[in-house]
């Protein structure tokens, strides 16, 4: 880490990619940017683990990309860096 702070406390939309659905499917939650295209995943409203299951679990640090989903570009969490 080059001990650098991220001033960013606003919450972003992210799409998380969810797991033994029998398709792909992503779902909105937030993000908080941490710099670097870094994101913590934070929970959605109503959340609950009994009833879906994210690939990265709310609190895990995640890279993401841009993808474009029924015509809309949107960030979608690709990669849990911790």
């Amino acid at each position: 880490m080059s001990g650098e702070t991220v001033s960013c406390t606003s919450q972003v939309d992210i799409y998380m990619p969810l797991l033994n659905e029998g398709t792909a499917v992503i779902r909105p939650t937030k993000g908080l940017p941490l710099g670097g295209g870094q994101y913590k995943v934070l929970p959605s409203q109503g959340y609950a683990a009994a009833l879906e299951e994210w690939q990265f679990p709310p609190g895990s640090i995640v890279a993401c990309a841009f993808e474009t989903h029924g015509g809309v570009e949107v960030l979608v969490a690709r990669t849990r860096l911790s």
